[in-house]
């Protein structure tokens, strides 16, 4: 915590944290204030309601897939800074047409043909937005850190967005859907302005040819990262990971809704307590490993977490048997129910669990390869996310499809928790393989 508390005093760290923890927040409101109020007030229907929001992460992580390779080449071949101010300038253009999409809904104009489209359409240009800053945000880090603060930054980072997560979701869930339209504008302004406190960040080659053959550069850039062992079980874990994360999220308002029978703001809070949890796992990670960039931990968080995924399925079913209320519960008579600590208690446990395993695969990333590469490294780690998580969203959006409930859907999220473990596992035997090598080299 002290190289932490000592980064938010560098001007090496804080302006790109500060950017981060608006490009998390803006992401959020907006996403969760259209998410939140098309499922409330728009649909009346748990397999449409589900559909939806499959659609629109479907929408959000399609340009990950597709563009990551041109954004990895971007990011190693010039000024990460100046990219990152391109970037941050294009959202507040993206944010006028999300914001009157936001409008238009509120006001009941053209809702369907014209509203939900706006507000998708800023939704996937938010997306390639986030393509584009992605690889950035983590190769950035050991270009301006030392070896040894790497590993904090990445977990102040991961912490500092799962807040900003935790303050988007809160304003969405509890302010009129108009006010967030002028909010998503205002933060895409203000992390312009923190943008452009980030120092140069110059490529370590210069000169290098840009392939923007999108196919073709995206299976060379997967080929050449994935023959580094513990980069390519670090990618396939996280990637895993997001695919159980992507069903899980797409999962939680329609089954606040149709299962707990409760609010938007009810939802909200679930959001809140999840993103709470995964910026304590992603700090209490970095104080486990003391700082050194390790998956020790991985598998036993991941398998705790896949428990807690099923106390969640049991505490949900239990609900269903005992709570019957007449309409949507608010935040103060969901809190009274018996069975709400247990909901927001098993929420909490899957979301630490989750961030212990996920930040320190981050930091492989970027410590693991060349630091030319680093940025082409997290990019093709978002391809195959990317890939994975549409992946995922289709699997929630078939299950609702063919009438699986979504609370049994979560049993699914449960059993691939122990692929998760396995990958971790794996990833670990690469990296002690890595180490005695080293030590046999030294020799």
């Amino acid at each position: 915590m002290l190289t932490s508390t000592h980064l938010l005093k560098q001007r090496r760290f804080l302006p790109l944290f500060a950017t981060q923890l608006f490009n998390a927040f803006n992401d959020n409101l907006f996403k969760n204030a259209m998410v939140l109020f098309v499922v409330y007030s728009v649909y009346n229907s748990e397999e449409a309601e589900a559909q939806f929001s499959a659609i629109a992460s479907g929408l959000f992580i399609l340009p990950f897939f597709v563009l990551s390779a041109l954004a990895g080449q971007l990011a190693d071949m010039r000024d990460k800074a100046m990219i990152i101010r391109w970037i941050k300038a294009a959202e507040i253009g993206i944010m006028f047409v999300g914001g009157a999409g936001l409008v238009m809904a509120w006001q009941g104009m053209l809702t369907q043909i014209a509203a939900i489209p706006l507000m998708l359409l800023a939704l996937f240009a938010m997306g390639v937005h986030s393509t584009f800053f992605g690889p950035i945000k983590y190769a950035i880090l050991p270009q301006h850190l030392e070896k040894d603060e790497v590993l904090a930054g990445t977990g102040l980072v991961e912490a500092g967005t799962y807040i900003a997560i935790l303050a988007g979701t809160i304003v969405a869930g509890y302010i009129d859907v108009e006010w967030a339209a002028l909010a998503v504008v205002l933060t895409a302004v203000a992390g312009y302005i923190t943008s452009l406190q980030v120092p140069p960040a110059p490529p370590y080659e210069t000169g290098q040819p840009i392939d923007r053959h999108i196919i073709r550069a995206s299976i060379e850039l997967v080929r050449d990262t994935m023959h580094l062992r513990e980069v390519f079980y670090a990618i396939l874990a996280i990637s895993f990971f997001w695919t159980i994360g992507a069903v899980l999220f797409i999962q939680f308002p329609p089954l606040a809704k149709n299962v707990l029978m409760a609010s938007k703001e009810v939802a909200s809070l679930f959001l809140v307590v999840f993103s709470i949890g995964v910026a304590i796992g992603s700090v209490a990670i970095n104080a486990l490993l003391k700082g050194k960039v390790s998956a020790r931990y991985a598998p036993i968080s991941v398998l705790f977490m896949g428990a807690f995924v099923a106390a969640f399925w049991f505490v949900c079913h239990e609900w269903k048997a005992e709570v019957r209320p007449t309409e949507l519960m608010n935040v103060g008579e969901f809190l009274t129910q018996p069975l709400a600590p247990m909901v927001l208690l098993t929420l909490l446990l899957i979301a630490i669990s989750g961030g212990m395993f996920v930040v320190p695969l981050y930091a492989f990333l970027t410590t693991k390869c060349d630091p030319s590469r680093a940025a082409r490294t997290v990019a093709a780690n978002n391809i195959v996310n990317s890939g994975a998580m549409v992946m995922g969203s289709l699997i929630a959006a078939g299950l609702s499809a063919v009438g699986i409930a979504i609370v049994e859907q979560l049993l699914l999220s449960a059993a691939m928790c122990l692929i998760s473990a396995w990958l971790g596992a794996r990833l670990y035997q690469a990296e002690r393989h890595a180490l005695v090598s080293a030590q046999v080299e030294v020799r």
